[in-house]
């Protein structure tokens, strides 16, 4: 399974995660998102999302490690990927038939979204 990580880019951006290379992310209080956070493993394949005005998915990541022991604030530590070049904004999504069902349209609220492998590569243009 990939994910998408939604952040504010004024309070945390993908240019900060790429500085420090690696971060724990944390911050998250909606139950399905912590379930997403808990689910994760190592390897596994990250988009960085800016909230607030751009919209879009900026960058990628990668699963680090995965501590679940404290269900209500799982740490998982993520390392910073390249730029997505063409940023992909939320429009061009809610546009793509592979999106129809999924939280990143419908759920707009949360956070950690799940992604599958076609929602993965139109969104890294990959």
């Amino acid at each position: 399974m990939d994910y998408l990580l939604k952040t504010e880019p004024s309070t945390y951006s993908f240019a900060d995660l790429q500085r420090e290379k690696t971060t724990v992310w944390d911050g998250v209080s909606n139950p399905v998102a912590l379930k997403n956070l808990r689910n994760m493993k190592p390897g596994e394949r990250l988009v960085i999302y800016h909230t607030g005005d751009e919209k879009s998915a900026v960058g990628m990541a990668t699963v680090v490690s995965v501590d679940a022991s404290d269900e209500k604030n799982p740490r998982v530590t993520i390392r910073a990927g390249s730029a997505i070049a063409k940023p992909v904004t939320l429009t061009e999504a809610k546009a793509n038939k592979f999106f129809a069902e999924s939280p990143l349209v419908r759920q707009g609220r949360l956070s950690v979204v799940p992604l599958n492998e076609t929602q993965y590569r139109f969104l890294t243009r990959g």
